[in-house]
């Protein structure tokens, strides 16, 4: 039998009010308690206009102390409301499941336990960044790392197919106690990415507006200028296709076809 308490983590969306789903809305007004991790105040006061027993967890983030212990410190701090019988609604920015782990992190606690534990999806800002840039990932493919994810461990890109590079402006900072990387990291990063593309390829710097009457930040630059450029936790780098892509004979071959069924010659 599931225990009284139970926990729904939602997403609020990127843009303030405007992208938050109708059920989350409904979870979020109807919750004995709800947490928040959001980017701003004005954020915090929307969400305390439909629920005013809202408490920020924010404040357990601070300079030099690891993120790895925060985010135990407010997945604890979740539990134990759900714990004590409450209806508890942890609201995220954008998507509560991208690059947020306290909600995994307390579901897979809670479950453990019989808590009634879930996750409804939001609007993320990959889904704000394809809009906004005005590309469809079905027809070229992409690829999604979180830039250190990427860097470290030495990916080997697809260049035929858009790279969508996560908090670049952490890129190479290993000890999750600091919310900036360095100029050296950067070009660090320049140099691995080098490898693959040149360095006057284009490449972008995005960032999703948090109000609708702002417009998206879209900064095109050549690759070698990234150490000059301003990032923000918020910024994503995006790096458009540097070849076409290429149909493979032997793999065609597998479905009884050719190059030239689709009007090509081969190579």
């Amino acid at each position: 039998m599931n225990k009284k308490g139970s926990l729904t983590c939602i997403g609020t969306g990127i843009t303030l009010a405007g992208q938050i789903t109708k059920i989350s809305e409904s979870y979020l007004q109807t919750a004995d308690i709800v947490y928040g991790i959001l980017p701003d105040f004005m954020s915090e006061e929307w969400i305390k206009s439909l629920n005013p027993n809202y408490q920020s967890l924010q404040p357990l983030y601070g300079e030099g102390k690891s993120r790895r212990q925060t985010y135990r410190e407010m997945t604890d701090m979740v539990c134990d409301a759900v714990r004590d019988g409450k209806r508890v609604v942890l609201a995220l920015y954008g998507h509560p499941g991208i690059f947020a782990c306290v909600g995994y992190y307390a579901i897979e606690d809670l479950k453990k336990e019989g808590y009634i534990a879930k996750m409804l999806p939001g609007v993320s800002a990959d889904a704000c960044l394809y809009a906004d840039l005005g590309f469809d990932p079905g027809n070229y493919g992409c690829q999604n790392y979180e830039a250190s994810q990427f860097l470290f461990r030495g990916l080997t890109p697809n260049v035929g197919s858009y790279l969508i590079l996560w908090q670049i402006a952490l890129a190479g900072e290993h000890t999750l106690k600091t919310f900036k990387t360095s100029k050296g990291n950067l070009q660090a990063t320049v140099r691995i990415l080098n490898k693959y593309y040149p360095l006057d390829h284009e490449v972008i710097i995005y960032e999703a507006p948090f109000l609708p009457i702002q417009e998206p930040r879209i900064d095109r630059f050549p690759l070698k200028d990234l150490p000059e450029i301003k990032l923000k936790s918020i910024s994503t780098m995006v790096i458009p296709p540097l070849t076409p892509l290429e149909l493979s004979q032997e793999a065609l071959e597998e479905f009884g076809l050719k190059i030239t069924d689709f009007g090509q010659e081969s190579k």
